[in-house]
């Protein structure tokens, strides 16, 4: 399955598109998140945890005044149209309840249908002067597949013309068979396509959507929430690691200031840092809605040299944690994963790593750290099963398509993280960016936003380093036995050999696989001259369909749950990936 969370057609196909005056007071005036909101403060009120769980369909539409299902109705998706048109609802068959608006908004089921490879869409029309087209929300229930749209002239001699998007950045497609749908699932097609309907305007959407009106199973809670006392420390670098740290940690929101105090070990001269706080909110998790994050950005370290910290108002040296920054030599190691999930099989295979590798320098995650990036529980359960380790050592992480899920942006995952902000413009801060720890360069990718938004940048890094080693660490693989990566394949790998970066870290698919030096896509003799390709697994994963051959693979195990230990030593690397049983399932060198 190959997930994407941009159009990747987007920025190279021109649409017209603008914000109008009109839509923007509409949506200032009152919109669906205001609605939904407002309703789900007066739900927190009422109702106790059993009856948010056990809301049904019934039920949400009786929580809304006329007005605001007018609202719902009409402002989850928006445009002007310049002639009389017929627009058309394609909603999955699968869905078990039809969204309320379309038959109060006088939509008519037809007899057409469309298919992908996942579902069967009915087809619903209705025909609109020329002006604005509002439509409603998917439904109370979050269902994967949200409804798409089409739009055509009721007067074929008209040109039609579509602006004033809500929301913004729509991408404007054909529809046609072989036509994607949805921006996060970009080789989802269409495959059958009634030959009356094609060639109209295709308006194409994200899966997710159907989160912002959200309320039939949609609340949850979260086994470990917050309280006054810190918790789930965190180490991360957004600056030199020879000279700074940041740390971060949560409380509940009855905290209003956090200040870390830090000492040299075995000194007795103190430094304190202020933090900075953010509000974090997680809507539908009822035992803890609402969290404070804290994040304090020590700098102007000394090199090579061990400090201990304490998060205020702590006071004993005694429980105080240590990191440590870089010193000069050419000497360190790091441990890497793939696909933790927050599982509590990675944190058992996180604490032997550190247990077996306890001088290993820092931790990295090629993405898919939970499962459902905006859910805030599961971010409780990934720092619960990592904690004791990433308090002492940085945590450097990229996202994956469930951290980025279903089209809905990485915004939780920001606000877990403080990293490095030098990244390319055209992605977000924060899930692209580079950081040099001794003599390796690390570029840490978000190959989940568009993929050729962020060549040149990768290029200038490159271009611009003089790192003896070069590591690229990002979620899809571009070369896979079930569905190789050809974008990546095409944008990236022809700069990575140009620069030759030696290795490059995946994940996504539940197997292990390292590659032989590849070049172009080509074997080569030598990791000196050709690129080692690597997808892990953390999780303990068993493949049972039929894989077929990689002709390119030199080591191939499917049955995950592994680290992978990389250590370096001037210009000698060594790699091992070991699984839960601490036996060596690959190792190799290399010697520049």
């Amino acid at each position: 399955m190959r997930i994407y969370f941009l159009p990747k057609l987007l920025f190279v196909i021109p649409v017209f598109l603008f914000v109008s005056c009109v839509n923007q007071m509409m949506q200032e005036e009152e919109s669906v998140k205001n609605v939904m909101d407002t309703v789900i403060d007066s739900l927190y009120k009422t109702m106790n945890e059993q009856e948010l769980a056990a809301i049904d369909h019934q039920q949400a539409m009786s929580f809304f005044s006329d007005d605001e299902l007018e609202v719902l109705s009409t402002r989850h998706w928006s445009f002007d149209v310049n002639v009389p048109v017929v627009v058309s609802v394609m909603r999955s068959k699968e869905q078990k309840i039809v969204p309320f608006w379309l038959k109060s908004n006088d939509f008519k089921r037809t007899d057409l249908t469309m298919k992908n490879k996942q579902t069967t869409y009915e087809v619903w029309q209705k025909s609109f002067e020329a002006g604005t087209v509002g439509l409603g929300i998917n439904g109370f229930r979050n269902y994967g597949y949200h409804y798409f749209v089409a739009v055509t002239p009721q007067n074929k001699n008209d040109q039609l013309k579509l602006s004033n998007f809500y929301p913004e950045n729509q991408y404007v497609g054909v529809l046609d068979s072989g036509a994607f749908i949805y921006h996060d699932w970009t080789e989802l097609v269409l495959t059958e396509v009634p030959e009356s309907m094609k060639g109209q305007k295709l308006l194409t959407t994200t899966r997710g959507r159907g989160t912002e009106s959200h309320l039939v199973g949609a609340f949850r809670e979260t086994d470990y929430p917050s309280s006054a006392q810190p918790d789930q420390v965190m180490l991360t670098w957004s600056s030199d690691p020879s000279t700074s740290i940041d740390i971060q940690w949560r409380t509940d929101t009855t905290v209003h200031n956090g200040r870390v105090v830090y000492r040299q070990q075995d000194s007795n001269r103190e430094y304190s840092v202020e933090a900075k706080k953010s509000l974090m909110e997680d809507r539908e998790l009822m035992n803890d809605r609402f969290i404070h994050r804290f994040a304090a950005k020590l700098r102007n370290l000394e090199p090579g040299v061990t400090y201990e910290y304490l998060i205020s108002p702590e006071d004993d040296w005694t429980e105080a944690c240590t990191f440590s920054t870089s010193d000069d030599s050419d000497y360190f190691s790091f441990i890497w994963f793939a696909d933790a999930h927050r599982k509590p099989e990675f944190g058992q295979i996180l604490h032997q790593a550190e247990t077996t590798h306890p001088k290993a320098d820092f931790y990295s995650i090629a993405g898919d750290l939970v499962s459902e990036g905006l859910h805030r529980d599961q971010w409780d359960e990934l720092f619960e099963f990592s904690k004791g380790v990433i308090s002492r050592k940085p945590l450097m992480a990229v996202p994956g398509n469930h951290d980025n899920h279903l089209g809905l942006g990485a915004k939780m995952y920001r606000q877990m993280f403080s990293y490095p902000t030098n990244g390319p413009t055209a992605v977000e801060k924060e899930q692209t960016y580079s950081f040099t720890y001794k003599n390796t360069l690390f570029l840490m990718l978000d190959a989940t936003s568009p993929v050729e938004r962020q060549t040149a940048w990768i290029e200038d890094q490159l271009a611009t380093t003089d790192a003896t080693w070069k590591i690229a660490v990002f979620h899809f693989p571009p070369y896979n036995w079930e569905e190789p990566y050809t974008d990546i394949q095409q944008k990236w790998v022809p700069v990575f050999d140009k620069y030759h970066v030696d290795m490059v870290f995946s994940g996504h698919f539940g197997y292990y696989m390292r590659s032989k030096p590849l070049r172009s896509g080509q074997v080569v003799d030598t990791y000196n001259e050709g690129t080692a390709y690597i997808i892990s697994s953390a999780l303990p994963e068993k493949k049972d369909e039929e894989i077929t051959d990689e002709p390119y693979a030199a080591v191939r195990e499917f049955n995950g749950w592994l680290y992978q230990y990389i250590k370096i030593e001037d210009r000698n690397l060594s790699y091992k990936s070991v699984n839960h049983e601490k036996e060596v399932i690959d190792s190799f060198s290399i010697k520049k």
